[in-house]
């Protein structure tokens, strides 16, 4: 049992689904039903946690970027939001010119009926204390006047609560999302709409890894022609923070090799000792760029439509609440449900896709976003301090 436990999240997200197909081809219909009931259950609470992870997080989080200063700091926040919302844009163009061509329209559209074929035995309403939009709204109205206000023991009290909250995550959601998961294809899977599923899972998987490719040589592209040096040496001295993240699926623990990788790019050791621990929080481009590709291809999959407009207003308001993403596997996909529910209207089960989706792809996300906090230190050290740069 521990040897399971110590198992890596995407490994335990992979079982899951494995065990959920196989299940759903022999076991019986009440075993299903059981499946859905805590599907059901889990749905509710979920429910339940968004607006508290919004609050608990988004608000300790803009009062701690509010109350430092400095010209570093404004340069950093703003390169690492203009980074994370151009790969969002970037997930849109890329995603809307090639996924219709590789998925089909409204193949996904029976999972609208996910559930209904073994329905749960019972169920138990868990109401959240406000819905997404005022939990968004609140955590803006409280972290920018704690920050302006300099309301230290309102800010210590946030910073509990979200120390509470990254708990919850940790210790309640994670946990249980490979059994959540798990439900969720034995259900599918015993009503017959398992395949297309998987089929275009493995597909976007492929495309979203390729497109993290890219936009590390666009962000290196803009770093070279900045610090005027080859773009292409610049990043394959990332190389080692790029495997180290792929490794551990953690910022946080690649931070050694990620500031180490940085100062042989040449960066000044004050520079890179400030922006790529604070980068490792606040630059999530990588994670932005899966959210949004995966966040199209289920709508084009599902048949929900979108435009440039609507996902537009969802990459900026994801951009802002990546920075309160928790540092635990899966952190940045539990902070992005409440833009997915408000702005896209996913629903739970759509949210579950998303989040199986995302797990699937954690570590070259995390390797994504590291190697660029590289190209961020570059143009930061250039900007900072030009009298040391030729």
């Amino acid at each position: 049992m521990k040897r399971i436990k110590d198992l890596p999240l995407v490994v335990k997200v992979l079982i899951a689904i494995v065990l959920g197909v196989i299940a759903g081809q022999f076991v019986p219909g009440w075993v299903v039903r059981i499946g859905n009931t805590f599907t059901s259950i889990f749905d509710q609470l979920l429910r339940f946690f968004i607006p508290l992870i919004i609050v608990g997080l988004v608000t300790p989080a803009i009062a701690d970027v509010g109350h430092k200063a400095g010209r570093m700091l404004f340069i950093t926040v703003v390169l690492a939001y203009g980074f994370t919302v151009f790969s969002g844009l970037f997930a849109y163009v890329f995603s809307v010119g090639l996924f219709p061509s590789l998925v089909s329209e409204g193949s996904m559209a029976a999972l609208e009926e996910a559930g209904k074929d073994f329905p749960a035995y019972f169920t138990i309403g868990i109401p959240p204390l406000m819905d997404v939009m005022t939990a968004l709204v609140l955590s803006f109205l409280l972290g920018l006047g704690i920050a302006f206000s300099q309301a230290d023991v309102l800010m210590r009290g946030f910073a509990e609560l979200r120390v509470i909250i990254v708990r919850s995550i940790e210790k309640v959601i994670i946990p249980f999302l490979p059994f959540y998961i798990f439900g969720l294809f034995m259900d599918m899977a015993a009503a017959g709409k398992v395949a297309p599923v998987l089929g275009s899972f493995i597909l976007m998987v492929a495309v979203i890894f390729v497109m993290t490719l890219v936009l590390l040589v666009i962000q290196y592209s803009v770093a070279g022609a900045v610090v005027k040096r080859n773009p292409f040496k610049l990043l394959g001295k990332m190389l080692p923070a790029y495997m180290t993240a792929l490794g551990t699926a953690s910022s946080a623990a690649t931070i050694p090799v990620t500031l180490k990788s940085a100062l042989s790019n040449g960066v000044s050791p004050g520079v890179a000792g400030f922006t790529v621990p604070l980068c490792a929080t606040i630059h999530l481009s990588g994670s932005t760029l899966k959210i949004t590709s995966c966040a199209i291809a289920l709508m084009l999959m599902l048949d929900i439509p979108f435009d440039f407009l609507t996902i537009l207003g969802f990459v900026l308001m994801l951009g802002v609440t990546m920075v309160a993403a928790p540092g635990v596997p899966g952190g940045a996909i539990m902070a992005a449900l409440g833009v997915l529910d408000s702005i896209l209207g996913f629903d739970p089960t759509h949210q579950a896709l998303m989040i199986t989706l995302y797990i699937a792809m954690d570590s070259f996300g995390t390797a994504c976003n590291v190697t660029g906090d590289g190209a961020i230190a570059l143009i930061v050290d250039k900007i900072a301090t030009p009298s040391s740069r030729q």
